[in-house]
C-alpha cells in the first residue's frame, strides 16, 4: 500500500514537472513572439517613412527601388524638407540648383523655381528621376550611380578612367573620397533596412 502511494506522489510529481516545462515552453515562445512583433517597431523609429506614398508613386514611374530613395532620403536630410547644405543643396534629395534647373530643363517644366525644391512632391520627383539616371548612365551599378550622387557624374568618371573600374565595380573601400566611401555603403545597408521593414524591393545590379 506504501509503495502504490509513493508511486503515486512520484507520478503526481512527474506530471507537476511536465505542466510546469510545459507552461514555460509556452511563455518562451510567447516572449520569442512579443519581441519579434516589437523589434520592427522599433526598427521603424530608427528608419522612419513620411512621404512613402511619394516615394513609391515616383520611384516605379522611373524604374528604381522605392527602398533605395528612401535610404537616399534618409541619409541626405533624415525627411526635413527645409534642409540647406553648406554646399547649397536644398530639401529632401538634398538638390543642387544648378543640377534641379538642369532636370526641369530635362521633363520640360518652364514654371521651376528654386523654391519648388522645399516641396517635397518637386524634390522627389526630381531626386527619383535623377536617380534613375544615373543607374541608366552607369548600367545598372548602384555603388557608382550612388557615388555619382554624391560626388558628381562627372568625377565618377574620371574615376572610373583613371582606376580602370570595370562596369561591374563593387570595392567601395576604393572609392577615393572617405565621404562618398561612406555614404554608398550607408545607402545601400539601409536601402536593406528599408526593403525588410517595408517590403519594397532593392535590385543591387
Amino acid at each position: 500500500m506504501q509503495s502504490k502511494e509513493i508511486r503515486n506522489k512520484r507520478y503526481r510529481a512527474r506530471k507537476h514537472r511536465s505542466l510546469l516545462v510545459g507552461a514555460l515552453v509556452v511563455l518562451l515562445a510567447f516572449a520569442i513572439y512579443f519581441i519579434s512583433q516589437i523589434e520592427p517597431v522599433k526598427k521603424r523609429y530608427i528608419y522612419p517613412y513620411p512621404y512613402q506614398e511619394l516615394v513609391m508613386l515616383y520611384a516605379e514611374a522611373n524604374g528604381v527601388s522605392p527602398a533605395l530613395v528612401a535610404s537616399v532620403i534618409m541619409h541626405e536630410s533624415k525627411f526635413s524638407n527645409d534642409v540647406h547644405s553648406p554646399r547649397g543643396a536644398i530639401g529632401l534629395m538634398q538638390l543642387m540648383p544648378e543640377t534641379a534647373k538642369w532636370i526641369a530643363g530635362e521633363l520640360e517644366e518652364a514654371d521651376f523655381s528654386l523654391q519648388k525644391l522645399h516641396e517635397p512632391e518637386t524634390n522627389i520627383r526630381y531626386g527619383t528621376w535623377y536617380l534613375a539616371l544615373l543607374e541608366r548612365e552607369f548600367d545598372g551599378n548602384l555603388v557608382l550611380a550612388l557615388a555619382a550622387y554624391n560626388a558628381g557624374r562627372g568625377t565618377v568618371h574620371e574615376w572610373a578612367e583613371e582606376y580602370e573600374w570595370p562596369s561591374d565595380f563593387r570595392e567601395i573601400p576604393a572609392i577615393p573620397y572617405p565621404e562618398t566611401r561612406l555614404y554608398v555603403g550607408r545607402v545601400l545597408k539601409d536601402a536593406k533596412h528599408y526593403e525588410t521593414l517595408y517590403h519594397s524591393v532593392v535590385d543591387a545590379k
